[in-house]
């Protein structure tokens, strides 16, 4: 039922029925207050009264009372009131119950006088009492009515003045769309829970345009990088019927060349969708070694290995097999005449490093060599050089395992560094992980 009133009108309700509640209760304990205020003054008037006169009874000279609520009466014994077992002085009172109705209060006092024993009794009126709480409720019935529509309109009136700026986000969101996503919504003056809201917003809007960018340049560069292979095949199959062998090898290693960007391209995707990859315990000791020893085009540039055994990490053996492929072939790619694969271990996880001899990555350029379709060597042809995806996969690989993946600054060449954490076997059951063995090296 609350679903169906705005957050303004919930508010304003709750904050009346809270404010009646409080309201209607202080009014009934204020007239019971009130009222048992009025009656113990009336009862100490009356009290008041029957000492005065019990004084004036008992003065030197004598002396009756001329109030007309005060009475003095003989005293009747109390064995002559049958059925009625007495305490205290043996007196009984002998007020007429119609003198001593409901509206009034009755105080009695025993005096001894010199013609006997007498009960003085005095009244007062319970009348201005019962009109102090006629009046005390003529002014609350029309003034707790009155309050609480006071109470609603400036509840009412804050709740949407602090919403405002609420309503404001809400209309700037509803008026962005994916082609204008550099626009912002409107942060309160006030630092306040809106103004936090309106800066997360803004943020969350920054992530989304950034998002939109790269995907709008991934496409672009995608497109770019399937036009020019296709272009060139569709040329060679053409005149394929009048070319020779060496024409068909061309085409077929186009052919190869767009299937590498596809799969390239797939993953990527499949990364960037977060499909949850198959985890298992994978020995990425033997990994490197088995993609270390892959025959490459550049079958010049030699491979050495200097590889911890038993280094055991938890992941996706085919995506953790693509990165260590990835970085084995941008080294080979780039390197004069060796590179060398390191795998290591300590207190955090594995260690994975790939160093080549080659001409190395610019300082300013080593975050940039992980951005999707980045070449460094703009004059390199796209034949010759890769796709600018395989350093792009390596992070995001890294990442979807709970690793990093960076470029080390050094010496000169190329050194690219990813860690990974542990299998969860060892980190889950508190066991410390496989020791570490004898390293060992050799040359593919």
């Amino acid at each position: 039922m609350a679903g169906r009133f705005s957050v303004r009108v919930r508010a304003t309700l709750a904050a009346t029925a809270v404010v009646a509640v409080a309201l209607v209760v202080t009014a009934i304990v204020l007239d019971g207050v009130l009222g048992d205020s009025l009656r113990d003054s009336a009862e100490l008037d009356a009290s008041r009264r029957a000492s005065v006169t019990a004084e004036l009874l008992t003065a030197t000279v004598p002396r009756q009372p001329t109030d007309p609520d005060v009475r003095v009466m003989p005293a009747i014994p109390a064995d002559a009131v049958a059925g009625v077992a007495v305490q205290g002085p043996q007196v009984a009172s002998p007020v007429s119950p119609r003198w001593a109705s409901t509206d009034y209060v009755v105080a009695e006092q025993p005096v001894l006088t010199e013609d006997g024993p007498v009960v003085v009794a005095s009244r007062a009126s319970l009348l201005p009492a019962a009109a102090a709480r006629d009046t005390l409720w003529a002014v609350l019935l029309p003034g707790i009515p009155a309050l609480l529509l006071l109470v609603a309109g400036l509840t009412w009136a804050a709740v949407g003045r602090a919403l405002r700026p609420v309503a404001a986000i809400r209309r700037e969101l509803a008026d962005i769309t994916a082609t204008d996503l550099h626009r912002r919504v409107p942060v309160p003056q006030a630092g306040d829970e809106i103004a936090a809201l309106a800066t997360t917003t803004n943020a969350t809007l920054d992530r989304l345009e950034q998002a939109v960018g790269q995907h709008q340049r991934f496409v672009a560069d995608a497109a770019h990088e399937l036009r020019s292979p296709l272009a060139v095949l569709r040329t060679r199959l053409e005149i394929e019927p009048t070319s020779g062998p060496e024409l068909r090898e061309e085409a077929l290693a186009d052919v190869e060349r767009i299937q590498r960007l596809s799969a390239d391209l797939l993953l990527l995707a499949r990364l960037d969708a977060g499909e949850p990859p198959e985890t298992a315990d994978v020995d990425l000791s033997q990994l490197a070694a088995e993609e270390a020893a892959q025959q490459r085009a550049r079958t010049e540039v030699g491979v050495a290995l200097r590889i911890e055994e038993g280094v055991v990490v938890s992941g996706s053996d085919g995506q953790l097999r693509r990165l260590v492929a990835n970085l084995v072939d941008n080294a080979v790619r780039h390197a004069a005449t060796s590179v060398e694969v390191r795998i290591s271990q300590n207190g955090a996880g594995a260690v994975l490093d790939v160093v080549d001899d080659g001409p190395g990555i610019p300082a300013a350029q080593q975050e940039a060599v992980f951005d999707r379709f980045t070449r460094l060597d703009e004059a390199r042809t796209r034949d010759s050089g890769g796709s600018g995806l395989g350093l792009a996969i390596v992070r995001d690989i890294a990442v979807r395992h709970g690793g990093t993946a960076e470029v080390v600054t050094g010496p000169p060449g190329a050194h690219l560094r990813v860690r990974l954490p542990w299998a969860p076997v060892a980190a889950t059951t508190g066991a410390t992980p496989t020791p570490r063995r004898p390293s060992w090296s050799s040359r593919v």
